[in-house]
């Protein structure tokens, strides 16, 4: 089975929030792990759970949820 691309290294969603990887922690949502997110305005970095990477806004400034899983860089 091949993965969601959204979940794939390199995904670039509508709002210019980049997947840089996976990051091998259990997420907040059923079922997903955390994703390392790399915002391409600011450069923020944070997590975000697989089935959230599609549609994120940046903490910092797009004004989106913090960090899923208090992740902190």
């Amino acid at each position: 089975m091949t993965p969601h691309p959204t979940t794939e290294t390199g995904y670039r969603n509508k709002n210019g929030q980049h997947n840089v990887g996976p990051l091998g922690i259990k997420g907040t949502d059923h079922n997903q792990m955390l994703y390392r997110m790399n915002c391409e305005r600011c450069h923020a970095v944070y997590a975000a759970n697989g089935s959230d990477v599609h549609h994120r806004k940046c903490p910092e400034c797009q004004s989106g949820a913090p960090s899923s899983g208090a992740w902190m860089p």
